[in-house]
């Protein structure tokens, strides 16, 4: 660790010498510009009235177009010596802190062996159901892998896990020519793809003209409230209801309205939206 600290201050302190070097060199290159620019027009305007003056002229320029070239190659070499300081003292550093850490311990009751025969199971993102994906193989043994199956692919895998888990869409990619980028794309375009577990039952509540004039919001709002939805889901913790706003479920007549797992309910108070849960709730209970 010590050997890479001092090559690590070496190469900083190297790097730093160059900057400072290559930036002096600038300052004094600009600094002399103009003066020498001024001295060749002055002798230029003299050897016009006087042409003995000519040699003077000539060895003036060639000094002017010797120092430029003097300092373009040293200025070249000390670009490159600090890249390669930079370089040095980026690996050292780097080193440095990766010997710094301590090393990471593998439980003894895990062994590589076991490690590699073991079934490949992940988790959701609650920890609460372990994921299968064995099945996203399956899938893809049944539509293909080249990147026009992306759309079925992704429906298997929501019909089987009714909805897109992260572990399952980043298996698909390492397995196909299925890339994350038009995963994501696909699956946030499709209104049918949902990125998040989804309850048990679902309650489909109409937000039609209907249903909205009689009070559909303040229906979708109970429920929220009462099943403890977060402003930013739609399932309960418990993952047994998602609620769920569509356009229209064909029952104006009985608008405000929700259908629960195809069982419809009409008429709807905020009361009568709670009571509409119960019978299933009860079931989850049973």
């Amino acid at each position: 660790m010590t050997l890479y600290r001092l090559v690590a201050w070496a190469a900083g302190i190297l790097v730093a010498a160059c900057a400072f070097f290559l930036l002096a060199d600038y300052v004094v290159a600009g600094t002399r510009a103009p003066r020498d620019a001024s001295l060749v027009l002055s002798l230029q305007q003299q050897v016009k009235a006087d042409a003995s003056l000519a040699p003077k002229l000539a060895a003036e320029q060639k000094r002017i177009t010797a120092a430029r070239l003097a300092r373009k190659l040293r200025d070249r070499w000390l670009a490159w010596i600090l890249i390669a300081a930079a370089c040095a003292f980026l690996a050292s550093a780097k080193r440095s802190i990766k010997t710094r850490q301590p090393p990471a311990h593998t439980p003894a009751a895990v062994s590589a062996p076991a490690r590699a025969s073991a079934p490949l199971l992940s988790r959701d993102r609650q920890g609460a159901v372990p994921l299968d994906l064995s099945f996203v193989e399956t899938a893809i043994a049944l539509h293909g892998r080249s990147r026009e199956s992306a759309i079925p692919l992704l429906q298997a895998i929501q019909t089987h896990y009714r909805y897109l888990p992260d572990e399952a869409l980043r298996r698909l990619s390492e397995l196909t020519d299925v890339t994350p980028a038009q995963i994501a794309g696909t699956s946030s375009f499709y209104a049918q793809f949902r990125r998040s577990p989804v309850g048990k039952h679902i309650v489909r509540v109409c937000h039609g003209t209907a249903c909205h004039v009689s009070g559909a919001r303040q229906i979708t709002e109970e429920l929220r409230r009462y099943l403890a939805i977060p402003n930013d889901a739609d399932t309960d913790p418990s993952r047994t209801f998602t609620i769920d706003e569509v356009a229209c479920l064909g029952c104006c007549s009985l608008a405000p309205v929700l259908m629960v797992d195809g069982h419809t309910a009409g008429r709807l108070t905020p009361a009568a939206a709670r009571s509409a849960l119960e019978p299933f709730e009860r079931q989850e209970t049973a």
